[in-house]
C-alpha cells in the first residue's frame, strides 16, 4: 500500500457539484501515510457545509478498509482571503446586501449567520450599517465590547456568534452623520481592532444600496462571497440587480439570490397570500443565471423573533425556520462550490 492506491481509492469519491471525481478535480492537496494513519488534506473551504461534510464522509468510507486511522485535513488556498489580509483569521467573508432598504435584508442576516453557528461553524456577525445599526437590538445583545491592554476589542458573543456594531460604541439615540472618508475610517479600525480570532464564517451585513460602506468593504475586505437579498416585487428586484451589478465590477463572487417575504400564510385560514407578487427572486436568478438561494416566507414569527432576539432559523418546529436553514445550507454549500471551483482551475 502506497500513495498511488490511496489516491485510487480516493478517485471513486465524485463532487457532485463539479461532476468530477475529487483527484482529477485536483482536491486532494497531499496525502501522507504511515504504517497506522492515512493523512489527507483536502481543498475544501466551507466548513460544515453539507456537501463538503458529505465529500468528507465519502472519503473516510472510501478508505475504510485500510486498517489504518483516517485524518482529514481542509485547507484550500482560492486567493480569496490573502494572509496579509485585514482579517487573517478569517475563512469565508459573506455579504449580505440588498438594492434598496425594507426588504429584510438583516433579518437575514441575523438568519444566516445564526443558522451557520447551529452547524457547529466559528461565526462572527459583523453590523456594517453605521448609519442604522439594529443587529444587536435583533439579538437582543445588551453587553458591550471589553478593551484589552494593546486597546483592541474582545466582541460579545450571543448564540454562538461574535458580535460587533456601531450600535455598542454609540447612545442609545445618538444619531450618525457621516462623511465617506469617516465611513471608511470608522469600518477600517473596527475590522482590524477587533479580536475575532479564528472564524470558519463572517457574516457582514451592509447598509442597502450601493455606497460608501459598500466600496470601503471591497476595497478593503477579501469578501469570498455575496447573497443578494429581494422580494418578489419589481421594484425591489431592479434595485437587487444594482447590487449584483455592484459585485460584478469588483470580481466577488455572488453566492445567490434569496427572497424574502415570498408569501404570507395566513394563522387563521391556513392560505398563502402572495402579497408582493410571486416568484421574482427566482425568476429573477434564473434571467442573471446566478443560484437562487430560496425563498423565505412572509410570517410574522420572523418580526417576533427579531423583536424579542431569538433568530427564527433556530425554531425547529415551524416551516419558517426549516426555510431559512435550508437558505443557509444552499449558501454554505454555494461557498464551498466557489473556492472547490477555483481551486481546481487554478491548478
Amino acid at each position: 500500500m502506497d500513495e498511488d492506491d490511496v489516491l485510487d481509492l480516493l478517485g471513486t469519491v465524485e463532487d457532485p457539484d463539479l461532476g468530477d471525481d475529487i483527484v482529477s478535480l485536483g482536491l486532494v492537496n497531499s496525502v501522507e501515510l504511515t504504517d497506522d494513519e492515512v493523512r489527507v488534506s483536502l481543498a475544501l473551504g466551507a466548513p460544515y457545509s453539507p456537501t463538503e461534510t458529505d465529500i468528507a464522509g465519502k472519503v473516510r468510507e472510501a478508505l475504510s478498509d485500510l486498517e489504518r486511522s483516517v485524518e482529514l485535513e481542509a485547507d484550500v488556498e482560492s486567493g480569496l482571503v490573502a494572509e496579509e489580509s485585514v482579517l487573517p483569521g478569517v475563512e469565508n467573508v459573506i455579504a449580505v446586501a440588498s438594492g434598496k432598504g425594507g426588504v429584510g435584508k438583516s433579518t437575514v442576516a441575523v438568519n444566516l449567520a445564526a443558522g451557520l453557528a447551529q452547524l457547529g461553524a466559528r461565526v462572527g456577525l459583523f453590523d456594517a450599517d453605521v448609519y442604522g445599526p439594529n443587529v444587536p437590538r435583533m439579538l437582543d445583545a445588551d453587553q458591550q465590547p471589553q478593551a484589552t491592554p494593546e486597546e483592541t476589542l474582545v466582541p460579545p458573543e450571543k448564540y454562538g456568534m461574535k458580535l460587533m456594531s456601531m450600535d455598542f460604541l454609540l447612545g442609545e439615540d445618538d444619531p450618525v452623520i457621516w462623511r465617506g472618508p469617516m465611513v471608511h475610517k470608522v469600518l477600517t479600525q473596527l475590522w482590524e481592532d477587533v479580536e475575532w480570532g479564528g472564524l470558519d464564517y463572517m457574516v457582514v451585513d451592509l447598509p442597502p444600496g450601493t455606497g460608501d460602506t459598500q466600496l470601503t468593504l471591497l476595497q478593503s475586505v477579501p469578501v469570498t462571497g455575496a447573497v443578494i437579498v429581494t422580494t418578489p416585487q419589481e421594484v425591489a428586484i431592479d434595485d437587487a440587480r444594482k447590487g449584483l451589478e455592484m459585485f460584478g465590477e469588483h470580481e466577488t463572487p455572488v453566492l445567490g439570490i434569496v427572497e424574502n417575504m415570498s408569501s404570507f400564510r395566513c394563522p387563521d385560514c391556513g392560505s398563502d397570500h402572495a402579497i408582493f407578487g410571486e416568484g421574482g427572486g427566482e425568476a429573477f436568478a434564473e434571467d442573471v443565471q446566478m443560484p437562487f438561494l430560496g425563498d423565505i416566507p412572509l410570517d410574522p414569527a420572523v418580526r417576533e423573533g427579531g423583536d424579542t432576539g431569538e433568530p427564527m432559523v433556530l425554531d425547529e418546529d415551524s416551516e419558517t425556520g426549516e426555510a431559512l436553514r435550508s437558505f443557509v445550507r444552499n449558501t454554505a454549500n454555494n461557498q464551498g462550490i466557489v473556492h472547490r471551483r477555483r481551486h481546481s482551475n487554478s491548478r
